[in-house]
């Protein structure tokens, strides 16, 4: 195997939750040194959504803080800013996820830390960006993400409430595209020798990630934005289907005059292969909706094995609507490396999704499970030349808490 991708790159991030975090736990994938610094009673998001009754690990904080080594700095101290400044300054890349507001009440701002370390890469990952009316406004990536950016109101059946969304989902994609900013701006730095400032919201990535119908809205007058109702639906070759156990499939095919025949063949209509009704566009939306109920029925009639074989024989689009454990135990993504196993802190071992991408020949991977709040202090502290009076000061002024 290749060498790591960031060798020799360090990184200090100052973040909580998901995000941010999960930008520089691919970091660390990548090679990168990353020390995550937190405050004494550790990140919030470390007690958050752990599931199983007496369960010690928050496998959803694992997964965003494998890799890592972790100090904890009470950044209402001066002090503690100090020692923040010395780690910066050795460092490359800061990651953060405070609010401007906060950011200048600790003084870390962008104009300040670039001050205390000219070369860094500063990463700031919003709600909202850090100019404009709603700068300081906190956000999560169900309220930024989803829901101000126009995703929400796109999802669910027409007749019903807006669908709530799953959590993460808007900050692991705001994870990566902080990670592109983050590994542009630091060839940009290869260049000029300067600092770097990049910046990412969950709303504009939001944004982002709808960008076919955002485009319309920019430049149409009118366009139709409707959620859809099942009872209205056209379009046969693009919807979903029950099957007789109760799965759910997704077909994506959206040319009728291209697919229409292949869906036919594999429901066992070929009657219906050539008829005019179905095999335009125009023709399927004038006649689709009465067709959908007898497509329904005829895959309701069968399990999911019957028809994973019809419509692959068919050259059919289709995928299964997944549960989580589905995907968790695919044998597609298993054959992909989509999961690795680390060893967490107190010995116990268990598995983390692996990065989404590979750069094959190179070593890619979960370095190591979350650590333990503050499990590194000491370490991180001697290593970045702090000497042992200087630790036992900081110690007692209750600089780590």
């Amino acid at each position: 195997m290749g060498g790591r991708p960031l060798e020799g790159v360090r990184v200090v991030e100052v973040a909580n939750f998901l995000a941010a975090p999960a930008c520089a736990a691919l970091m660390s994938d990548l090679g990168a040194d990353v020390v995550k610094v937190e405050p004494p009673d550790g990140d919030v998001y470390r007690g958050h959504r752990t599931v199983v009754e007496g369960d010690p690990i928050s496998y959803a904080f694992a997964v965003d803080n494998r890799g890592k080594r972790s100090i904890t700095l009470d950044l209402d101290r001066p002090d503690a800013r100090d020692v923040l400044f010395r780690l910066c300054r050795q460092a490359d890349v800061m990651v953060t996820n405070l609010t401007p507001n906060r950011l200048k009440r600790y003084g870390l701002t962008y104009e300040e830390v670039s001050r205390e370390a000219p070369g860094i890469v500063f990463a700031l990952l919003t709600g909202y960006g850090p100019e404009g009316a709603d700068a300081d406004r906190p956000g999560f990536d169900s309220t930024a993400f989803f829901a101000r950016s126009g995703i929400v109101s796109l999802l669910g059946d027409v007749s019903g409430p807006p669908v709530q969304s799953r959590a993460g989902q808007g900050d692991h994609m705001a994870a990566l595209n902080l990670l592109a900013g983050v590994l542009a701006a630091l060839r940009l730095r290869e260049r000029t020798g300067e600092a770097q400032y990049v910046d990412v919201s969950l709303l504009r990535t939001g944004v982002w990630s709808i960008a076919a119908d955002i485009q319309q809205a920019l430049n149409r007058e009118q366009f139709n934005f409707e959620r859809q109702d099942r009872s209205t639906h056209w379009l046969v070759t693009r919807s979903t289907y029950e099957t007789a156990d109760g799965r759910w499939l997704q077909l994506t095919m959206p040319l009728p005059d291209r697919y229409w025949s292949r869906l036919a063949k594999a429901i066992d209509r070929p009657d219906l292969a050539d008829d005019p009704r179905y095999t335009s566009t125009a023709a399927m939306r004038a006649h689709g909706p009465a067709l959908l109920p007898e497509v329904e029925a005829i895959f309701r009639s069968h399990d999911l094995e019957h028809w994973r074989e019809r419509l692959d024989a068919a050259g059919c689009i289709w995928g299964l609507i997944a549960t989580p454990f589905d995907a968790a135990h695919d044998p597609q993504l298993r054959d992909q490396g989509a999961y690795e196993r680390v060893t967490h802190p107190d010995g116990a071992s268990y598995e983390v999704i692996a990065a989404p991408f590979r750069i094959h020949g190179a070593d890619v991977r979960a370095r190591s499970a979350a650590p333990m709040a503050g499990e590194h202090t000491h370490e991180v502290l001697v290593e970045y030349g702090f000497s042992e009076h200087e630790i036992a000061d900081l110690a007692a002024r209750e600089v780590f808490g």
